[in-house]
């Protein structure tokens, strides 16, 4: 399994981890305990940085499909040599780490830059592979 293979594995746990940082935080926020019986209420109720540890889950979410999909249109069309597949998807694996601390710590400016690095790896991904 190549490097970018196991950066699509990684990029699917994303959005757990973000949703744990959520819901560990979530008491302090005054969201109470973790309620299972309705998550989604739980997860909207919460405030300061667990609301943005939530808020980077849902974006992790919403950044997984294209990525994934670049990394194996990447490898099926082999025009791009492997060291370049690898290269963005690790640059797009440490992007969206650093994106969801940085959501949590409020640093909107400096997020979506990070953010913007992100998804220019993954547009890299389809655009150098033709």
């Amino acid at each position: 399994m190549t490097l970018a293979y196991w950066c699509v594995l990684i990029s699917m746990f994303m959005p757990i981890v973000w949703t744990g940082f959520a819901k560990a935080g979530g008491v302090r926020s005054g969201a109470g305990r973790y309620d299972n019986t309705a998550p989604r209420d739980y997860l909207n109720r919460l405030q300061g940085w667990p609301a943005r540890a939530n808020w980077a889950q849902q974006n992790a979410l919403e950044a997984f499909p294209p990525f994934a999909a670049g990394v194996i249109i990447a490898h099926q069309i082999g025009n791009l040599a492997q060291g370049t597949i690898d290269l963005l998807a690790v640059v797009f694996v440490v992007a969206r780490l650093v994106y969801g601390f940085l959501y949590m710590a409020d640093l909107s400016t400096l997020r979506s830059l990070v953010w913007f690095v992100g998804v220019v790896s993954t547009v890299l991904l389809f655009v150098l592979s033709v």
